[in-house]
């Protein structure tokens, strides 16, 4: 699992240690690739959520993130896709 943002290596890096995350964040200061992922709107990025399969083919998007049970929420989601 990644987390991708335009925000700095050095932010991404501090806020990944006060929020204890255990998973890596991604920078992309330039937009490239929130542009290519269609999330892009105008000099921020829409936080959308983007589940592939080990093959890496997109099973499903999630336009609506709840930040206080998204992380439950996808678990949900990929037990689903699982099944």
């Amino acid at each position: 699992m990644y987390g991708v943002s335009l925000d700095s290596v050095y932010d991404l890096s501090i806020f990944a240690e006060e929020q204890e995350l255990n998973f890596r964040l991604l920078s992309d200061p330039d937009g490239s690739a929130a542009k290519k992922y269609g999330v892009l709107d105008g000099k921020y990025a829409s936080r959308v959520t983007f589940v592939l399969d080990e093959k890496g083919i997109l099973r499903h998007v999630e336009t609506k993130v709840n930040v206080r049970s998204h992380g439950d929420d996808l678990v949900s989601h990929v037990k689903r896709l699982r099944d």
